[in-house]
C-alpha cells in the first residue's frame, strides 16, 4: 500500500505500556550497533516489551542474518519497514521510495542484492507477519507506531516538512502521537498539541558528521505528559565498516559509518541538505505542554 488514499493497515494493539520506552529505527544489518543498544536496554533494565523498533532491520551493512537473529532473540516490538516488506515479497529492490536512476536508488541495489541472497525463506515468512502499525496507551496518551507514513510505508517525513503534512498523517489515525522511522534523521515535532517523533536509526549516522547513531527514551513526566530524550549511540563503527569492505559493500555507506556523512543526499529536502555535517543538538522536551484533549475513537 503506497498511495496516499490507500486503506489504513490494521493495528496490533499492545494495550498499556509503562515507561521508560526505548525507541529506535533502522538496525540496517549493523550487528555492532544492535548489540550496543541491547546492552543499553539491559543496563537500564528496560524489558524487551518496552523497546520499540520502527522497522528496516536489514539494509546497508554486512550482517543481515545475524542482525535479524539478534533482534528476534531480543524480542522487541517491531513494526514492518519497507525493507522487510520487500524481502518478504521477494521484490527486486528495497522499496525505499528512491527516485528511479537516482544515486540513492543505484547504491541501494548493491546492499539489497547482497542481503536478499543471505535471507532465508523462514526469515522472509517471519518478516511477512510483522504488523504495519502498532498502537498502545502510554501515560494516558494514545500512540501509534508506523514506519514511514500511515498508509504509505515508504513516505519520507523530515523535520522541515509543513505542519499540514504531519496533521494529515495524525488525523488519519486519530491518536495523540506517532512514533515513526524511515527518514534516518531524528527529530521531534509537535503540531497542534499532537506529536510526531522520529527516534532516528541505529545502523547509520544521521548525516551529521558523527559516527554515533541515534535512539530515544520516552518517560513519564507526570500525569498525561511524556519526557522525550534523543540519545547518541556509541558503538564499534570501525568493525561494522570493516565488515562491509570485506563483503564488497563499498558503494559509499561503509565510509559513512566512520565519517557520519551520507554518500547521497537525494532524499533530503533543501533544509536538511544544508545541515549536512552539522552536529545535531536535540533538546529534551516535555509533550504535551498542557493536558491533552484526546481524540474521540
Amino acid at each position: 500500500m503506497t498511495g496516499a488514499d490507500a486503506e489504513l493497515p490494521a493495528a496490533l494493539d499492545l494495550g498499556e505500556l509503562t515507561g521508560p520506552l526505548l525507541v529506535f529505527g533502522g538496525p540496517y544489518s549493523n550487528l555492532e550497533a544492535t548489540r550496543a543498544l541491547r546492552r543499553i536496554a539491559s543496563e537500564r533494565r528496560i524489558p524487551a516489551h518496552q523497546c520499540i523498533c520502527t522497522g528496516d532491520l536489514v539494509a546497508y551493512c554486512a550482517d543481515p542474518v545475524a542482525t535479524v537473529k539478534e533482534i528476534r532473540d531480543w524480542g522487541v516490538r517491531i513494526v514492518m519497514g519497507n525493507c522487510e516488506e520487500s524481502l518478504a515479497a521477494g521484490a527486486a529492490d528495497c522499496g525505499c521510495g528512491f527516485d528511479q536512476g537516482s544515486r540513492c536508488n543505484l547504491l541501494s541495489g548493491q546492499w539489497f542484492a547482497y542481503a536478499s541472497t543471505l535471507i532465508d525463506d523462514d526469515t522472509r515468512h517471519w518478516m511477512a507477519t510483522l504488523p504495519r502499525r502498532l498502537e498502545f496507551t502510554f501515560n494516558g496518551l494514545r500512540l501509534a507506531v508506523v514506519h514511514g507514513g500511515t498508509a504509505q510505508i515508504n513516505r519520507f517525513l523530515f523535520a522541515s516538512h509543513n505542519d499540514a503534512d504531519f496533521r494529515q498523517e495524525l488525523e488519519r489515525l486519530g491518536v495523540d502521537g506517532v512514533l515513526a522511522g524511515h527518514s534516518g534523521i531524528p527529530f521531534t515535532r509537535q503540531t497542534g498539541g499532537s506529536l510526531w517523533h522520529n527516534a532516528g536509526v541505529i545502523g547509520m549516522p544521521a548525516n551529521d558528521g558523527s559516527k554515533q547513531t541515534w535512539y530515544s527514551l520516552l518517560e513519564s513526566a507526570g500525569p498525561g505528559q511524556v519526557r522525550i530524550g534523543h540519545h547518541r549511540l556509541h558503538y564499534d563503527a570501525a568493525t561494522a565498516a570493516g565488515k562491509m569492505r570485506q563483503a564488497g559493500l563499498t558503494g559509499g555507506y561503509q565510509d559513512a559509518l566512520e565519517t557520519g556523512l551520507w554518500p547521497s543526499l537525494d532524499v533530503l529536502p533543501e533544509q536538511e541538505k544544508s545541515e549536512t555535517g552539522r552536529a545535531l543538538n536535540i533538546d529534551q522536551r516535555i509533550w504535551p505542554h498542557h493536558h491533552p484533549q484526546h481524540t474521540a475513537r
